[in-house]
């Protein structure tokens, strides 16, 4: 799990770091699939950029308040802070963003500082078998606010190959 570009293999969650020093990263959350179908739209985003895939199922994070001396959630933190694209990508699970996603974006508050992620782009990757429009809506709509809430631009959502290549194209290359 380095930094650089990140591909997530859960949920991915990727970040994507500009300068020559750093590689950026993503990486998933849920899917024990590390090469699915959500990897390979963070590689249509990301392109050539190299990148780091942080699977979240690889990862310690318990939940929201819970204090364990073996919880990972730092590295995964660390690996967002040392990005200057972050793609964060998940299956739908159950209608929405998997369960260890969610549990990432619940962990965030109280150890990210509000706008301390600012400079930073954020990018989202959603897919799933026949989503209803109120499913992708809901998760754009969590993403957006996790941008927002961290200083972050919001970079936008891709749900398919098309969207995903269309997506990239904002990010320098």
């Amino acid at each position: 799990s380095a930094m650089k570009a990140a591909r997530a293999s859960m949920p991915p969650l990727a970040a994507a770091r500009s300068s020559a020093s750093s590689t950026p990263q993503t990486s998933r959350a849920q899917s024990p699939n590390h090469d699915g179908n959500t990897a390979h739209l963070a590689e249509e985003l990301l392109g050539n950029h190299p990148y780091t895939q942080l699977d979240l199922i690889d990862y310690k994070i318990y939940g929201y308040g819970q204090t364990f001396d073996d919880n990972q959630i730092g590295e995964v933190l660390a690996a967002i802070r040392n990005a200057d694209t972050i793609v964060i990508g998940s299956p739908m699970y159950w209608h929405n963003i998997t369960g260890l996603l969610r549990n990432l974006l619940d962990s965030c508050y109280g150890r990210i500082e509000s706008g301390s992620l600012a400079g930073r782009t954020l990018y989202f990757l959603f897919q799933g078998a026949a989503p209803e429009e109120w499913m992708l809506h809901a998760g754009d709509y969590t993403m957006k606010r996790f941008a927002g809430l961290y200083g972050m631009t919001y970079g936008g959502m891709a749900t398919n190959t098309s969207e995903a290549r269309e997506l990239g194209r904002s990010i320098n290359r």
